[in-house]
């Protein structure tokens, strides 16, 4: 009986709480209705001009100190205390305390001050000053409501922590969270300092198709879709690669691209279907030489963004400032699972190692695959610092230019930091019928079952016979290099309107 009286209080207490918010969206509803009548109207209000953000005003205090400025932002605390009140306006760079007095603002619209809600959006005017107790703040001496919030924030002591309805509300997650806000602020940056480091090599920026028709470059599943216009069937590309090539083709010779991929597949804290891909090409290199960019950007962007080449990330402290260790991935298998694929001879030998050490293969993998399959399950978690994994087997690098002393093997690396791939490049393939015959295995294992394989580019195959110099190429996640930068747990933490499932 006691167990059920208190269900009923907890049923009652929530439906009272739902009351109460009820209640209290009616009043600011109600607010904002008087203002329109009294022709107060905030949302008529088209502009104000700020002079100052807060970090500037406190940044600058003796200078400022005494001076007028002006400030906007959202009121995010208030306290109001007879004849003289104090509010918190969130801009922004951050947040500043204001002096609201009656005497300085005015009897009528120190009555409106009173009436505003926090949420509130204000421009502020006043005096630079310092209170008793040391904060820096603003004397204000005229407002104005540019904005009316109808909705309730987040209690600002527990705050925003319902990760689906931060990752949902990302406006509301932005207002309550300032670390959320530092991190896509960072994100900004990174990409800025990656444009300024390539610009700076030499490099174009340039911008290639989102629709395509044949949609490879990587091995993912598209997205697919119907141009009516056209009436033909199209894919979102998965790669920036293709087209980048043909850009060296007609004589570009370092170009890149940042932008938005999108591969149908799942969602986890590393994958996120749509994503931002950077890729960039250099004719006359090869992957030594993207080693080398690579090592050298992730150094540059890193003491520009956060100061330092020493990152910490989940509880390591990732080195970016010494070399970056180079491992074949035969040499990597063989050092982590015990297992040198140099001394296995074929695809049958191979399959029997692979079912005494438990590593489940498809029918149509061939010792190439197995070995990519080693690497997967014995090697990749224990990548912390940064490693260039070197020289992988040619079933998995359809697009990519064979060693000359190990033909079965190819020119490519992936860069490795805490155990998740930041990079993928190669030696570039540039023999048209070699590509053919890469393009033809693809079709293969697409035939077979391979969801993820590419098909045959005619239009690819034909700028390959225009001719392509030697080139080196790479492709970089974004997201995942601020994730590390900004020491975020998951790919939906850096994108500002991760991929949900709808609701309802």
């Amino acid at each position: 009986m006691a167990e059920g009286q208190n269900q009923d209080r907890k049923a009652q207490n929530g439906k009272g709480q739902e009351q109460d918010l009820n209640q209290l969206l009616k009043v600011r509803r109600e607010k904002l209705a008087a203002l329109q009548e009294a022709g107060k109207d905030p949302f008529q209000i088209t502009k104000y001009d700020v002079t100052h953000h807060s970090t500037e005003i406190k940044e600058n205090f003796e200078s400022l100190e005494g001076q007028s400025v002006r400030i906007a932002g959202r009121i995010m605390s208030k306290r109001v205390m007879g004849k003289a009140s104090f509010c918190n306006i969130q801009d922004l760079p951050g947040n500043i305390q204001a002096y609201v007095a009656r005497d300085s603002l005015g009897e009528e619209p120190y009555a409106d001050f009173k009436k505003l809600d926090v949420g509130d959006i204000v421009g502020l005017e006043g005096e630079v000053f310092k209170t008793k107790t040391g904060e820096i703040s603003v004397h204000a001496s005229k407002i104005v409501l540019l904005s009316k919030s109808l909705q309730i924030l987040p209690e600002k002591f527990h705050g925003l922590t319902n990760t689906d309805v931060r990752y949902r509300q990302r406006y509301t997650d932005l207002i309550m969270n300032g670390e959320v806000k530092d991190t896509f602020v960072k994100r900004s940056k990174i990409i800025s300092a990656i444009r300024r480091y390539l610009e700076d090599q030499g490099f174009l920026e340039v911008e290639t198709p989102m629709l395509v028709s044949n949609a490879g470059g990587a091995a993912a599943r598209p997205f697919e879709t119907h141009y009516n216009s056209l009436d033909e069937d199209v894919k979102l590309r998965i790669s920036l690669e293709l087209y980048l090539k043909r850009l060296i083709v007609g004589g570009l010779e370092r170009v890149f691209e940042i932008g938005r991929v999108f591969r149908n597949e799942g969602l986890d804290t590393r994958h996120n279907p749509e994503f931002t891909l950077m890729e960039l090409y250099q004719a006359y290199t090869d992957y030594y030489g993207m080693m080398d960019l690579t090592e050298n950007m992730f150094r540059f962007v890193a003491n520009e963004v956060c100061g330092t080449t020493l990152i910490p990330y989940a509880g390591e402290m990732i080195d970016l400032g010494k070399p970056f260790e180079r491992l074949t991935m035969v040499e990597a298998v063989k050092k982590y699972a015990g297992v040198d694929f140099d001394q296995i001879p074929d695809t049958t030998a191979a399959r029997k190692v692979a079912d005494e050490k438990g590593v489940h293969y498809e029918e149509r993998h061939v010792k190439g695959d197995i070995l990519n399959l080693f690497f997967e399950k014995f090697v990749e978690e224990h990548l912390i610092q940064p490693t260039f994994l070197m020289d992988h087997p040619v079933e998995v690098s359809p697009l990519t230019k064979r060693k000359p002393d190990k033909p079965d093997y190819v020119e490519r690396f992936e860069l490795f930091i805490y155990g998740r791939e930041m990079c993928n490049a190669y030696s570039e393939l540039n023999d048209p019928i070699d590509q053919r015959e890469r393009f033809k295995a693809q079709e293969a294992a697409l035939a077979a079952g391979d969801e993820e394989a590419n098909t045959t580019d005619e239009d690819f195959l034909n700028a390959l016979e225009i001719g392509m110099p030697p080139t080196g190429g790479i492709g970089y996640g974004i997201d995942r290099l601020v994730m590390l930068l900004t020491d975020s747990p998951a790919i939906r933490d850096v994108l500002l309107f991760p991929t949900l499932k709808s609701l309802g």
